[in-house]
């Protein structure tokens, strides 16, 4: 008798469209089983459930198909009859395979977790569980998962490092934190994870490799995510989320308890206040966690009611809104009108207001708090019951949803056939009947939800704001708004915003664009006066958005993010250069939602691994995908570089830094990929391989003394070593091991000074390698050498105190070294060498020097910071013959400590030169932010550049 025979007596409670889906299923399946496999359907419960479950499951009828002996071991071991499953997940897991290494680990977890959620699954569609249980089966699936994955991990690695230990010599292991649904036990059937992870205290483990506490934690917890999250022929285990952390994408992947409260107190923003209501420890050291727990409970819970909680929880759900319309998606019954969000932020909005002073607020799961809102009555018992029922509806809509093909998705389907699955697996007799329940009760949950979040009328100044925004140029009383607002020259002001209205880019703008713009414009009204200078910092906005008008996400952006706004303004009203530079690279508005990173510029090995990142994500044998991220992160970083500077977080020794770090790691990438791109096209020379050898790159001038400004261009010099430069390289299409070097060369300055619509990259200046413009771009290492002996002139030796190798092979690195300590130890005539560097600063300053004595170049005039690098530059040629030592630095500020240490100038003297350098360097930072030269009056600096032009007496003439 055949399968579906057996299971007939079934057949008949099946809606007509389902029947020849099931009788195909059943089909397939019979050839599938064996006999022994058949005698689970003597089970009359399990027999009834077959035909519903693999109805309204494809995910379950497919995985019993590749799998015959799954659904039978389910019910021979009875655990698809247990409610209670989940007390044994540990021990089964335990029991179910060896992990003797991670593939092993990943392997069984894998296969464990597709084994329950088919149980869990099963159990719901089949009527036999209850929506609690689904959700506890789920959550405690997930629990066993990432502790298991985590307690091997952590044994691996103490194993390799040593075991890290607390200051009292107790051993510990991170704190991870489940956010959302996993920490409220609520998690549904396709859900990702949201996961944050802590530890307690920093250390180093030294036992058998030194290694950061750190360090240890962050590998782990790399380990452990890809554990979780990497798809594999098994599939995977859950999808793994941990940007909830602190500063998000571009914090560390682990904080200690002491960073994190740091983060939590002073910066993080209010929606994190929000996401923390539903955090709980779900795996890790247990016993540290209720510390972290405890530091980080005074930031959810205020000690006094907190309404401005309800403002920015109506912001996130307006967000939401904006989003689902964008995308078309009403029907997501998690984030639509009336959907689950929405009974969630009821409850949450709430535990925000009052949970610092109703402790019985200070739960999780949503069910319960919409109990305790009866208990302390403020919510009618009414009101609750209807939120209840719904929140109970639509998490098991959502969990049927994505039961049918082990999805994570929230949408009601579209297809007529998915649909009579899905109210067939609810218990609907048709669509029909489901959805009109369904509308009902979303209709009941947003009425509750517009009463619990009315909005408020808006007050007089957003009034005025409004007015001064929609009127026209003769509008008295916008004029009156304006000065009552601060601004000094109202007229103007009016005058120019309507010239921007009335802009040829502004009204071309969409309808929608329009829209995003008379949210934009009154908040940007009310909020400039708070900055000084508004009548400017306003003038200057409105050319950026100009500029940018006709990209409607960006002004989106200002409009839907007050923080954002608000750094713009701040910007703005420091520097014009920053709306100048936002003008031309929009794509960095995103920067300014996240003060974090806009203020901190990122040191140099983290920029490094952030450009290995971001090129990872583009292919990079495609040249202009390469220079359009190469150029992005450029852009992004001198930003931050900017923006830090503004506001005075950063002094301008490390602004100079920053700018030379971010122009190293991007030399390194160019060099890497140009030297990946000739050799997948001709080879590599002999004795390389895919990675650059036999290259260097010099710097030279700001750069080579980590001296950098904004809008420095780059002095670079190319140097190669080969023992036989006609040796051919191995490719296809090969060429002499000397013309790919040349090649080489010529493929990064490429990548450098291409021009395009997001600019260069840097201007490369290669005009100080031997012989100049007239010389080879590329120079052989020994050439290099011999012609800086015997061919140099005195000029290019004093470039050479500030030649730095920056890229390329650190072979050639030592070699250009000891090359250049050669160079620079030259013995040599005092006297002769005195005059050509006061003869060679003479005709700089002739040549480049204002004329105009009103008008003082920091570089170029007499006293500037030219006299001041050459008195370095003739001490250094000068001296390092007697003093090796002087040819290890190459920055002026270094040099001079070094120069004053040997007794060449005196300690008054040498902190003179390097207070009046810092002086110059820092005013014209500025001056570039301002839009300006780097020139000042001729009465600036006067007491600095008199003891300048003292000290350049004394020892040049």
């Amino acid at each position: 008798m055949s399968l579906l025979d057996s299971l007939s007596q079934h057949t008949v409670l099946l809606p007509d469209e389902l029947r020849g889906l099931t009788a195909d299923f059943c089909t397939q399946l019979d050839e599938k089983l064996n006999p022994e496999h058949l005698q689970i359907f003597d089970n009359q419960v399990f027999s009834a459930s077959v035909l519903k479950v693999c109805a309204c499951s494809q995910f379950i009828s497919e995985s019993w198909l590749r799998n015959p002996d799954l659904i039978p071991d389910l019910v021979t071991s009875t655990d698809l009859f247990a409610p209670l499953r989940r007390d044994d997940y540990a021990a089964a897991l335990q029991r179910s395979g060896n992990t003797d290494g991670e593939p092993a680990l990943a392997k069984q977890l894998r296969l464990f977790r597709r084994r329950e959620m088919i149980r869990i699954a099963w159990r719901d569609l089949a009527g036999w569980s209850d929506l609690d249980e689904t959700l506890a089966d789920l959550t405690a699936l997930a629990e066993v998962c990432i502790q298991t994955a985590l307690d091997f991990l952590y044994r691996q690695a103490c194993q390799r490092w040593g075991t890290p230990t607390l200051a009292d010599g107790t051993p510990f292991n991170i704190v991870v934190l489940g956010m959302g649904k996993l920490g409220a036990w609520e998690l549904n059937y396709s859900s990702d994870i949201d996961l944050i992870f802590a530890y307690a205290e920093d250390g180093t483990l030294t036992e058998k490799k030194e290694i950061s506490y750190g360090e240890f934690f962050t590998r782990i917890c790399r380990s452990l995510v890809k554990m979780l999250d990497e798809i594999t022929v098994d599939g995977f285990v859950f999808r793994t989320d941990v940007r909830l952390r602190p500063f998000g994408d571009s914090g560390p992947l682990i904080m200690n308890f002491d960073g994190m409260e740091h983060y939590y107190l002073t910066q993080a923003r209010e929606w994190e206040r929000y996401a923390m209501i539903k955090a709980r420890q779900v795996a890790g050291d247990f016993n540290t966690g209720k510390q972290l727990a405890a530091l980080i409970k005074p930031f959810v819970y205020r000690r006094y009611l907190d309404y401005g909680a309800f403002e920015e929880l109506r912001s996130l759900k307006f967000q939401i809104a904006q989003e689902l319309k964008r995308r078309d998606r009403a029907d997501n019954v998690k984030l639509g009108p009336g959907g689950i969000r929405e009974v969630e932020f009821i409850g949450q909005a709430f535990q925000l207001i009052r949970g610092g002073q109703d402790v019985a607020l200070q739960q999780r799961e949503i069910q319960t708090i919409l109990a305790v809102l009866e208990e302390l009555q403020l919510m009618s018992i009414e009101d609750v019951a209807t939120l209840r029922f719904a929140y109970r509806f639509l998490r098991r809509v959502e969990n049927h949803i994505q039961q049918y093909q082990d999805k994570q998705t929230h949408d009601l389907p579209g297809n007529p056939l998915a649909q009579r699955i899905l109210a067939y697996s609810l218990d609907f007799e048709d669509w029909s009947t489901f959805k009109a329940e369904l509308d009902q009760v979303r209709e009941s949950v947003q009425e509750i939800f517009e009463q619990v979040f009315s909005l408020s009328e808006q007050d007089n100044k957003q009034q005025s704001a409004r007015l001064i925004w929609s009127s026209r140029a003769d509008n008295e009383l916008a004029l009156e708004a304006l000065a009552d607002y601060g601004f000094t020259d109202p007229l103007s002001i009016q005058k120019a915003l309507v010239d921007f209205k009335e802009s040829h880019a502004v009204k071309r703008m969409t309808s929608k664009g329009a829209g995003v713009l008379d949210r934009l414009m009154p908040q940007l009204i009310e909020q400039v006066p708070n900055s000084e200078n508004a009548d400017a910092t306003l003038l200057r906005i409105l050319d950026l958005f100009e500029a940018v008008a006709g990209r409607n996400v960006y002004l989106a952006l200002l409009a839907e993010n007050p923080d954002a706004l608000n750094q713009l303004i701040k910007l703005a009203a420091a520097s014009p250069w920053i709306c100048e530079y936002l003008s031309l690279y929009p794509i960095l508005f995103d920067e300014l939602l996240d003060t974090r990173s806009l203020y901190d510029p990122l040191q140099k090995q983290a920029l490094r691994e952030d450009l290995q990142r971001a090129l990872a994500r583009v292919d990079t044998q495609d040249s202009e995908q390469l220079m359009i991220a190469l150029r992005q992160f450029k852009h992004l970083n001198v930003l931050r570089v900017a923006a830090a500077d503004i506001m005075g977080v950063i002094p301008v020794m490390i602004v100079s830094d920053y700018l030379t770090w971010t122009a190293e790691a991007i030399l390194e990438q160019v060099l890497r990929c140009a030297w990946q791109m000739l050799v997948s096209k001709h080879g590599h020379p002999p004795g390389t391989g895919p990675n650059p050898q036999n290259f260097a790159i010099i710097a030279f001038g700001k750069f080579g003394g980590i001296e950098l400004g904004y809008g420095s261009d780059l002095d670079l010099v190319f140097l190669y070593a080969c023992a036989d430069g006609d040796a051919q390289t191995n490719g296809e299409k090969p060429i002499n091991s000397g013309q790919f070097y040349l090649r080489l060369g010529q493929k990064i300055r490429h990548i450098l000074d291409t021009k395009m619509l997001s600019g260069i990259l840097y201007e490369a200046d290669l005009r100080l390698r031997p012989n100049g413009d007239s010389g080879l771009l590329v120079t052989h290492i020994d050439h290099y050498e011999a012609y800086l002996k015997n061919e140099a002139w005195t000029w290019e030796h004093q470039a050479l105190v500030r030649g730095r190798f920056v890229a390329g092979d650190e072979s050639l690195k030592h070699s250009y070294e000891a090359i250049r300590g050669r160079i620079l130890a030259l013995p040599r005539d005092r006297e002769e060498l005195k005059t050509q560097v006061r003869e060679m600063r003479e005709k700089m300053r002739d040549n480049l020097a204002p004329k105009d004595p009103a008008v003082f170049d920091l570089k170029q005039s007499q006293g500037g910071i030219a006299d001041i690098e050459f008195i370095v530059q003739f001490g250094v040629l000068a001296e390092t013959a007697q003093q090796p030592s002087l040819a290890t630095y190459t920055d002026n500020v270094r040099l001079l400590e070094g120069l004053q240490q040997h007794g060449f100038i005196s300690p008054a003297d040498a902190a003179l030169l390097k207070r009046a350098y810092c002086a110059y360097r820092d005013y014209g930072h500025h001056q570039v932010l301002q839009g300006l030269s780097a020139t000042a009056h001729g009465d600036e600096f006067h007491e600095l550049r008199a003891e300048v032009e003292r000290i350049w007496q004394q020892f040049m003439l």
